[in-house]
């Protein structure tokens, strides 16, 4: 549901108005939040532009506010994973965003004699930076698969993303997460043609890594990921279908890289497996705090092992890794979403505010992905995402709450501040102080 505020002005009157009313929120972050929860339209000028760069693979969700079906100037296969936006209207220091795409949106990349610029209501407000392809990135498996396909980067090149397995067994509108769209992404993708691997073999990650590890010094990270296994994969629980990876990867490449898993909540046996594995920081992603919204959004997390069962297993994790090594996500904005969110920005902060003070009070720091809403997924269909002014106030919660209990940096995002924060789908790391500070 849209704020007053929101209803009254213009997108760019938006952003300025929130920024003089929380001048303690960088204006960066702001139009990161912004970019995020709106998307992005691109003219074909700077699509043009943008072809000649790193592209987007899609490394598990689409991440999209329309249809690949629904992109006319093919977009989705010519738009590039971020942008770094600098300068500008309001002197940007750099801020990297992940692209997602959205032709009505009021944010439009254009190209002025080649150089690319964000526009907002047709003002140019920033300078836009593409990543060049990484070179490895022209290679392929000896099976002829692209190395994107398999390994893709994302945060600027310093984490490699390895969705191994591409769907998620919580099937249906009475299992999967409402505001999830990985299994009808993988459809879409499929459907149009892109080389989209489903279950990617240990022997292809490791063949990629190696390539990678020989021609890259920008990676400092690996996520193994995927959707949840609820019965078996290839005859494996999920645990062990999970941790089959790291272990490989930590064998074979020892410490190379900052070792991280996102997996449901295990009990702390099997946690203890992915410890044991060579994994460094665990992902244990909660979604959203408020037991109702958990319970509807989440079904079949709430069906196979329920709320109070996953928290006890977060903290349980705590006792295997350390604290700060713990790190659920939540899905920023998701409490407002229709029929069933608050109603307004006061009951969602003070809400994840809860959640935020519950977890950091164990030493365990959360983490935010932006939500915007995707329209394969069960919330995307014809709704907004969450007001701007709730993201601006959610990022001073997260910034306060971290202060409050002193906690360290969370490990494996690089480093924290804004113009060096590399985290692209949320602004929770462009807040935090400098490690210079």
């Amino acid at each position: 549901m849209a704020s007053m505020l929101e209803n009254a002005v213009s997108p760019l009157q938006l952003v300025e108005q929130l920024a003089q009313r929380y001048d303690d929120v960088p204006v960066e972050a702001i139009v990161k939040e912004d970019l995020l929860r709106r998307g992005m339209a691109w003219s074909p000028e700077a699509l043009e532009v943008a072809a000649r760069h790193k592209r987007r693979a899609y490394f598990i969700f689409s991440f999209d506010m329309v249809p690949v079906s629904a992109m006319d100037q093919d977009e989705s296969r010519r738009a590039p994973e971020e942008v770094r936006l600098s300068g500008g209207l309001w002197s940007f220091r750099p801020v990297i965003v992940s692209v997602r795409l959205n032709p009505a949106s009021p944010y439009r990349v254009e190209s002025k004699d080649g150089v690319l610029v964000l526009a907002l209501d047709g003002h140019p407000v920033s300078n836009v930076e593409l990543q060049n392809s990484p070179a490895y990135y022209d290679r392929t498996l000896a099976s002829g698969k692209p190395i994107p396909d398999i390994a893709p980067t994302i945060e600027w090149g310093y984490l490699l993303y390895l969705t191994v397995f591409r769907l998620c067994q919580y099937f249906g509108a009475k299992e999967e997460c409402q505001f999830c769209d990985i299994n009808e992404n993988y459809r879409q993708q499929k459907a149009a043609g892109r080389p989209y691997t489903s279950v990617k073999s240990v022997a292809e990650i490791l063949e990629a890594l190696e390539i990678i590890d020989a021609a890259d010094s920008d990676s400092k990270a690996y996520t193994v990921t995927g959707g949840s296994i609820t019965s078996t994969l290839e005859g494996k629980s999920e645990v062990d279908f999970y941790r089959q990876y790291p272990e490989a990867i930590e064998k074979r490449f020892p410490r190379r890289w900052i070792s991280k898993v996102v997996v449901q909540a295990l009990a702390r046996d099997e946690v203890q497996k992915l410890r044991d594995a060579g994994v460094q920081i665990y992902h244990p992603n909660f979604e959203v705090w408020d037991r109702r919204l958990f319970e509807s959004l989440c079904a079949g997390k709430a069906r196979f092992i329920g709320r109070e069962e996953w928290i006890r297993r977060i903290l349980d994790a705590a006792t295997v890794f350390a604290p700060e090594h713990v790190i659920p996500n939540f899905v920023a904005g998701v409490e407002m979403a229709t029929p069933a969110g608050f109603a307004s920005v006061d009951e969602a902060i003070a809400s994840t505010r809860e959640g935020l003070d519950f977890f950091m009070s164990h030493g365990i720091s959360p983490r935010f992905t932006t939500w915007c809403p995707e329209p394969l997924s069960a919330l995307g269909k014809e709704q907004p995402g969450a007001p701007l002014e709730y993201h601006v106030r959610l990022l001073r919660e997260y910034r306060d709450t971290h202060a409050k209990y002193r906690l360290p940096v969370p490990p494996g995002y690089g480093e924290p501040g804004l113009g060096k924060a590399v985290f692209s789908v949320s602004s929770f790391m462009d807040v935090l102080p400098s490690s210079q500070s």
